[in-house]
Formats: C-alpha cells, sequence, structure tokens
C-alpha cells in the first residue's frame, strides 16, 4: 500500500493560498482486499528544516487534515510528505512530495496602488482597452520570484513577451464591493538579469461591464489593476515592482471589451513589443493611481479558475452569398460556452462581424432572439497582413453556431475553433448504459454543467442573464457533486452567497448580487440554497469546514423565516403578497410562470425541509441545543403544513405533482395519508398520458420519490418518456446541453417565448442525481460522508440492460456496474482503500458490509 494522490485543499500543489490551516488529502494504492489506514503521519518543511511533524497519528483519516503547526507566514513554501500504517500495523514507504505556497496574508503586505485610465466610460458606452507597462532593471539573476495580481474588472499580464499564466476571466466574479480575488504567478523563469518590462491589459469584465439587462458599471467606472512583483536573487536580496504612478498605459488594438456585447479587435492599432524592454513608450500616458476602495478585502484564489479546455472543430460549414456580402455559419456540433479562434485572411481595414447562436431558426439563419439585449457579437478588423489569428479576450458567449461576415477571403470549414471555457472542476464522474438516449442525456448533463461554471453557478450562458441564480444551484448541487471535483466551487460560491445576504438574514435570488431582482429575498427553494448547498457539499467531500464557515449564514436565514412567517407559514400571502417564484416554469395548466403549486405550501415545505437540514448540521457542528431547536422547529412547521394543506384523507393544496412531490419527498405527510397522496400522483402522471408536469422546484424531487415508495416502474417511464414534457425530448431533437423549458422548441410551434428560452440551462439536468444514486446506486452515508461509507442500492427497471457509474471519490474510484442477462442480475462493484460499503441487493434485499475490494454479485432477476 503506498499514499498516493496528495491534494492541499483539493489541489495538486496550489500556488499563493491564504488559509491559516491548509488540509491534506492522499489515496492509498493497494490491491490488497479490505486495504486500510490504521496510521499517518505527515512531515512539513520549509527550505529543509522541520516545520511540522504530526508524529504517527492512530487514525483512518485520509483526507483533508489539518495542519497543526505554527503560524504560517505571506510567501512560505512548505513541502509535505506522508506515510500510512495498513490495517495489519505496517509502515508504507514515504510518499512523493507535495507542496503548497502561501500567498500575501496581511493587508501590510500590500505596498501596490490601484491605477487605471484617466478615461471613464459611461452606464450605456466603455472604453477601449488599457494597456499598462513598467520597466525595470534587475542586476542580479533572479531564484525565485512572484507575481501578485488582480483587478477590478479583469485582467491579463505580461512579462517580458510572455503571457503570465493560462486562466482567462481573471480573476473572476465576486461582489467587489466587499472582496476581490487575487491571484498568484511563479514568474522565476520570465524575468532576465538586465531590463525587464511587466505589462498588463485590462477589461471592463462583471466589475464595470455589461452583467445584466441593465447600464453597465454595477460595481466600478472603469478597469483597475493591482500588481505586485517580488523578486528574490542569488545572495537573497529582495526586489519588490509594484503598480504604482511610474507606470504607464495607452490604448491599442482592444477597441471594446464586454462580457455580454462582445469584443472588438482593431489588429491595425497593435503596437508590437508594448510588453517588452525596449519599447518606446514616450507617447504612453501616465497611469491615474487610485485608492484603495473602503471595505474591499483582498482574498487569495482559493478556489478553480477558469480555462480554456476542450477544442472544438466545426462539423460543418455553410456559406451564404447575397448581393451584399456573403456569410458563412459553422456548426460546432455542440452547445458550449467560450470563444473561438478563427483564421482569416482581408485587406487592411476589413472587418468581420462574428455572431453567435444555439439554434438556427427554419430559414437557416442564426437564432438570437433568445439572446435580449446582449449583443454577443465580436468584431475582428484585419491589418492586411497575409492569415491572421485572433481570439478574444475578455468575453464568453454560449453558442453552437458562429457566423462570420465580411469582406474576407471565404474561409475553410478549419477557419473557427471553439474554445470551452469553464472553471476548472476535474470530472469525477461517469454514468453508461445500453440506452443510446440515456448516454446523450448524460452528455448534455455534463456539458450543461460545464457551460455554467464560468467562475459561479450561472443559470445560462448566453444572453443577459449570467448571474448566480440559487434556485438552479440548489436543485443541481447534487449532482455537480458527482460529475466533478466542486468542493472549492461551492466554497468561492458560499462566500459570495453571504456577501449578499441581508441584514435581516434573507437570501437574496441570485450571488453575486446586483440587485437586479429588486427583493433581497430569493424565496422559496432559491433562497434555501443557503442550507441546502453547503449540505450536499459536506455530504460528497466530508467537508466540515464548508458547514462551520457557513453556519452563521445558515442560521440567520432560517431564523428569518421564523421571523417572517405567520402561524409558522412561509411565504403566507398575508405578509408576503410576492411569495417568490413558485415552481418556475411549471406546466401543470396554470397558465403562469410560477406554474400552480400554491406559494406559501412551497415556502412551507422548504421550510420545513431546511430547518431539518440545518438541524443535522447543528449536530455534525457539535452545537447539541441548536440541534434540537432545529429539529423542534421543523416538527413544528410540518404540523403546520399539515393543518394547512393536508386533507385528513391524504390530499394536498393545489392538486399539482409539485404538492405531493413535496410533501412525500420532505416527510410532511402523516403515515396514513402517504398512500392516498403516492396514488394521486400516480393517477396524474397516469392521466397525462404518463407525462411529469413539475417545474424547477418539484422535478429534481419526483422521480426520487416515485422510486422510495415502491413506482421505480413509473420513474422509469418519466426517464424514457420522449415527447414533450420529459428529459429525452430534447435529445430526440439534437439537443447537446439541457434546456430551460421543456418545450423550448416543438415542431407545431416552433420556439419558446425568446423572453425565457434558453438552450444550456442546467437545472433539469438534476436527473442526473438520481440516475447515480438510485438507477446505478452509488450513494453517501450522512453519518459517515464523503463516500467513506458507501451506500450501494441500484433500482434496475424496465427499458435498461447495462448500467455502469463510476466516481472517483475522496478515497479513490468507486464502481457500481451491472448487467441483467439471461434473467440474472449480475453486478460488480468496486470499493476504494479506506472506504467501506453497504451493498442491498435490488431483488432479495440482501444486505453485505463490504471492504476494499473488487465484488461480483448475481441474482435471479425478471422483469
Amino acid at each position: 500500500m503506498n499514499p498516493t494522490h496528495l491534494r492541499c485543499e483539493y489541489v495538486d500543489r496550489p500556488l499563493g493560498i491564504d488559509l491559516p490551516c491548509p488540509r491534506f488529502s492522499w489515496q492509498l494504492q493497494s490491491d490488497r482486499p479490505g486495504a486500510r489506514q490504521s496510521a499517518y503521519q505527515i512531515v512539513a518543511e520549509t527550505d529543509g528544516q522541520t516545520l511540522w511533524d504530526s508524529g504517527k497519528v492512530q487514525s483512518d483519516q485520509s483526507h483533508l487534515v489539518e495542519y497543526a503547526g505554527p503560524p504560517l507566514r505571506s510567501g512560505q513554501r512548505v513541502e509535505w510528505r506522508v506515510r500510512v500504517w495498513d490495517q495489519d500495523g505496517q509502515p508504507t514507504d514515504w510518499s512523493e512530495p507535495a507542496w503548497f505556497e502561501m500567498g500575501l496574508l496581511q493587508p501590510e503586505d500590500w505596498r501596490a496602488d490601484w491605477i487605471g485610465s484617466f478615461l471613464v466610460g459611461s452606464a450605456r458606452a466603455s472604453i477601449p482597452a488599457p494597456y499598462l507597462r513598467k520597466t525595470f532593471r534587475l542586476e542580479k539573476a533572479p531564484v525565485r520570484a512572484r507575481l501578485y495580481v488582480t483587478a477590478l474588472g479583469l485582467y491579463e499580464a505580461w512579462l517580458n513577451g510572455q503571457r503570465v499564466g493560462d486562466a482567462v476571466l481573471t480573476p473572476g466574479w465576486t461582489d467587489y464591493r466587499v472582496r476581490v480575488r487575487y491571484q498568484t504567478y511563479d514568474v522565476t523563469g520570465l524575468l532576465q538579469r538586465g531590463e525587464n518590462a511587466l505589462g498588463a491589459i485590462l477589461g471592463d469584465g462583471w466589475y464595470c461591464g455589461h452583467v445584466e439587462w441593465r447600464d453597465r458599471q454595477c460595481y466600478g467606472d472603469r478597469p483597475k489593476l493591482l500588481a505586485q512583483l517580488v523578486i528574490t536573487d542569488s545572495d537573497g536580496g529582495e526586489t519588490v515592482i509594484v503598480s504604482d504612478a511610474t507606470w504607464k498605459h495607452n490604448f491599442g488594438p482592444l477597441t471594446e471589451t464586454d462580457l455580454l456585447n462582445g469584443e472588438h479587435y482593431d489588429a491595425r492599432r497593435e503596437f508590437p513589443g508594448w510588453d517588452l524592454p525596449g519599447f518606446d513608450d514616450s507617447a504612453w500616458f501616465p497611469v491615474e493611481p487610485f485608492s484603495h476602495p473602503e471595505g474591499l478585502r483582498l482574498v487569495a484564489q482559493n478556489g478553480p479558475l477558469v480555462r480554456a479546455h476542450e477544442h472544438l472543430t466545426p462539423v460543418e460549414m455553410r456559406a451564404i452569398h447575397e448581393w451584399t456580402s456573403s456569410r458563412y455559419i459553422f456548426d460546432l456540433g455542440q452547445n458550449m460556452t467560450g470563444v473561438v479562434r478563427i483564421r482569416l485572411r482581408g485587406a487592411a481595414g476589413a472587418t468581420v462581424r462574428i455572431r453567435y447562436a444555439e439554434m438556427l431558426n427554419p430559414d437557416g439563419s442564426l437564432y438570437t432572439a433568445n439572446l435580449r439585449t446582449a449583443r454577443a457579437t465580436d468584431y475582428y478588423t484585419c491589418k492586411g497582413q497575409g492569415e491572421e489569428t485572433w481570439t478574444p479576450r475578455f468575453t464568453f458567449h454560449g453558442f453552437r453556431y458562429v457566423e462570420l461576415t465580411g469582406p474576407i477571403e471565404p474561409p475553410t470549414t478549419d477557419a473557427v475553433t471553439g474554445l470551452v471555457w469553464h472553471s476548472e472542476n476535474p470530472v469525477t464522474g461517469t454514468f453508461t448504459c445500453s440506452d443510446p438516449l440515456l448516454n446523450q442525456l448524460q452528455h448534455n448533463i455534463l456539458w450543461g454543467w460545464k457551460g455554467n461554471t464560468v467562475d459561479i453557478p450561472t443559470d445560462c450562458p448566453q444572453r443577459d442573464e449570467r448571474m448566480g441564480w440559487t434556485g438552479d444551484a440548489q436543485v443541481f448541487s447534487r449532482t455537480a457533486n458527482f460529475l466533478t471535483q466542486s468542493a472549492a466551487f461551492w466554497a468561492k460560491w458560499l462566500q459570495d452567497l453571504e456577501d449578499a445576504q441581508s441584514d435581516d438574514g434573507s437570501i437574496p435570488p441570485t450571488a453575486p448580487s446586483t440587485n437586479a431582482i429588486r427583493t433581497g429575498d430569493g424565496g422559496p427553494a432559491w433562497a434555501d440554497a443557503a442550507v441546502i448547498v453547503p449540505w450536499n457539499a459536506y455530504l460528497a467531500y466530508g467537508d466540515r469546514r464548508i458547514l462551520a464557515e457557513r453556519y452563521g449564514m445558515m442560521k440567520r436565514f432560517v431564523d428569518s423565516l421564523t421571523a417572517g412567517a405567520l402561524d409558522d407559514i412561509r411565504a403566507h400571502p398575508a405578509v408576503t403578497p410576492w411569495g417568490g417564484f413558485g415552481d418556475w416554469l411549471a406546466l401543470d395548466g396554470s397558465g403562469k410562470l410560477e406554474g400552480g403549486t400554491p406559494k406559501d405550501l412551497i415556502g412551507t415545505a422548504f421550510y420545513a425541509h431546511s430547518a431539518r437540514l440545518l438541524a443535522q448540521i447543528a449536530e455534525v457542528l457539535g452545537k447539541t441545543e441548536d440541534a434540537a431547536a432545529y429539529a423542534a422547529l421543523s416538527e413544528r412547521v410540518r404540523a403546520a403544513f399539515q393543518r394547512r394543506f393536508v386533507t385528513p384523507e391524504g390530499l394536498l393544496s393545489g392538486n399539482t405533482q409539485t404538492s405531493y412531490v413535496l410533501a412525500l419527498a420532505f416527510d410532511l405527510l402523516p403515515e396514513d395519508a402517504i398512500p392516498n397522496a403516492l396514488d394521486w400522483l400516480a393517477r396524474d402522471i397516469l392521466r397525462r398520458d404518463t407525462h411529469l408536469s413539475t417545474g424547477f422546484v418539484g422535478t429534481s424531487y419526483l422521480p426520487f420519490v416515485l422510486s422510495r415508495y415502491g413506482r421505480t416502474d413509473l420513474a422509469y417511464a418519466l426517464l424514457f418518456q420522449k415527447t414533450w414534457p420529459s428529459w429525452l425530448y430534447a435529445v430526440t431533437q439534437g439537443a447537446t446541453t439541457i434546456w430551460e423549458r421543456w418545450d423550448g422548441w416543438t415542431h407545431d410551434r416552433g420556439f419558446q417565448d425568446p423572453g425565457m428560452n434558453s438552450f444550456n440551462h442546467y437545472a433539469y439536468g438534476a436527473i442526473g442525481d438520481w440516475l447515480y444514486r438510485a438507477v446505478a446506486g452509488i450513494d453517501t452515508d450522512p453519518h459517515e460522508p464523503g463516500y467513506r461509507h458507501i451506500l450501494l442500492k441500484p433500482h434496475p427497471g424496465p427499458g435498461l440492460t447495462h448500467v455502469r457509474a463510476a466516481l472517483e471519490s475522496p478515497y479513490g474510484l468507486i464502481v457500481s456496474e451491472w448487467r441483467i442477462e439471461n434473467q440474472q442480475f449480475l453486478w460488480d462493484v468496486t470499493i476504494p482503500p479506506n472506504a467501506r460499503a453497504t451493498l442491498t441487493l435490488p431483488v432479495s434485499g440482501e444486505t453485505r458490509e463490504l471492504v476494499a475490494g473488487r465484488y461480483h454479485f448475481s441474482e435471479p432477476y425478471t422483469l
């Protein structure tokens, strides 16, 4: 047995963190059945000197072990290694070393000033992107150099003609009135003895560009840079280069940068060598320094960065020749989020327009009506020097189709490449089965999640609403945690959520907040993300710190529900006329976007649910008094729910599928009312010719309710339904991501209302959670979370003869693969070292307790 896959705060060798007690994780590599750890020892060193030696610790913990050495200092690099003792008490060899490095930990560590241009845009007009530069001389060769840099806006840093790092859209989106993240780069190899040049390009980004449908400048008036380059030479001397009034700036080829509207790049305005020493900047303007915004915190990049991942090449190009110009439409074959790289030829001054769309109109033109006020158009003006290549820097789009228009030479199919941008959340979970449509659905779920993780969990990436909607996040978070390693991603966004929390404890509908939705309360199922998302992260990763750090937010939120309730009814119409977004986009016959489920029913159901989860969270954190209080509150709200919404016969107000789904999912009904409620739900599904009618709120819980209460057959029937509303309808229409609406496009009516018609909206992709936990049967134990104790209980059903799900858990690979052959249920499972499982056979119900290893089971099975 050997410790491998060493990680610090979920990352391989993180550079520039600011956590005072970083946590170490490792996995165990062993083919021995029952392999487990009985003890560990961690040794951490700085500059070859032991900083902390844990000694031999009798513990099987191999995930998120806290550093417990002396306080860490700014810029300190710590190398660490681990060895473990196996179940027989035998020690392993020491692991290969790993390391982490601290960033700037104290405000006084920053010597730099904020700098920017003297030009200021307006509510509707931006300024060209400022190019900033500073030259300096090094008398001695550098042996270590770190660039600490951030922006109010977006930045791209350059040093001696080389780009620094490969992340995009840095520093990302936070509430810039509260905090902004900085990034740390090792630039030792980019420096030289003698003259050097440090430069940066600034974009508007979320800070002062468009972030939704209203005016620009949500947080500030112009982009600004903060940079500090710390250089150590061979003699131990330190040189610090900072952003200050000595820098210069100018305006070049980037004449417009806007996240929603796009970029305009005029290649004729390039100034080659601007980022090199020796460049003549005598005509450049001095920068304008700015004071540090009051109350703004500088924090390290503790979560994933956004990078370019997949590169997509077109599957088809179509030329449309008109009397004034020609248009070229490229089909990338996949709805994606990011930008394009274009290669083209044109005369100097020739401008090509680049437009984007997720779908095509019946006449073959781009369908852009659903973009609303987002222009989503880039422009490139040629310099006329042969083949030219360009990629936008400070914008992104949601698209499958790309249209080039302009006086350029006819392009070839490979003239366009789609660069897929998303946060660096490594894929951890896979699901495949015997049905090709379900495999495509799984593909769509993953790509919908990728496309909506551009630093925050957005609702959609294409229109003028790319915000962190809380309702979408809470619905999908458990699916996300299977698909990708999302712990640090959620930790960052949950900080955004707490930053957006109102003084009275209410949670807004989006985070970071832009105040676009003029309510401090996101309403039922949306605001409840404050409790549900942390809890789901805890289940997936066993990360108590996520709960501990956000406990105050969760407690204030649930207490605000109590303060605003009437007779323990949340969203009571006598108190809250609005009541929230309801069961958004339900097709229950109400004719309303909010659906027909009573909002106070939804509100009270989630009130009871959030209080119960908070009681469990308090128990995990050792807050026993709170745990008892919130458990009692949940029971009190449950009783109020029954009084107001449940008849003696077990029928519910509203008579919608979501009414029954929530009552059953959250255990809100008296035991004797459950059969009637389940019967009503099943009959309504069948009355609709085996279709669901749920919206954003009810859909994710529906299949779990059916399989929990013995109607797995009906859950499978809904899963395999191919006419809308259903999960597979969009798949049959060629979708490559999840649609916002069940009927985003239909043969008889065409496109839905363009005011709300995204074709990359991950919420309904939450069916993935049921595929992984119920169909494949891989689930977590709340008492031993993070897949320390795995619950294996698949639900085979009609339509599938083979399923395989695999999850790279904190302890290693978990596999559940079953087949039905010759009336036999054949099941192969893999349990990673240092984990255990309770397995339940689906037909007999027989349970087995398993330790690490590979297993095969079989039993008779007939449909």
